[in-house]
């Protein structure tokens, strides 16, 4: 059985580094904000299976670490694509 988490280990590394050439070689910039966003799935799935492999609950916080920012990472490259700005900053306040 552990064999198979070794297999998907090794599967799920070299899907990764096809993730690392999109996000430094990306078309375009949605491009690579959706690769970095699957680079951090990835992760958090290589993180996933160590804990497994090595039989120990202590990169379980990690896991949701990863997983909040890679979610706010997300969110606010997406807001800056989408508006040019993540701080919506009103002209009053000044």
């Amino acid at each position: 059985m552990m064999m198979i988490f070794w297999v998907a280990l090794v599967i799920i590394s070299i899907a990764t580094l096809g993730l690392v050439y999109r996000v430094i070689k990306g078309p375009s910039i949605p491009d690579r904000v959706v690769a970095l966003d699957a680079l951090g799935v990835s992760l958090i799935s290589i993180i996933a299976l160590l804990s497994v492999v090595t039989q120990t609950e202590f990169f379980l916080e990690i896991i949701l670490l990863l997983g909040i920012l890679a979610f706010i990472g997300t969110v606010a490259l997406s807001k800056f694509i989408e508006r040019g700005e993540i701080f919506e900053r009103d002209d009053d306040d000044r």
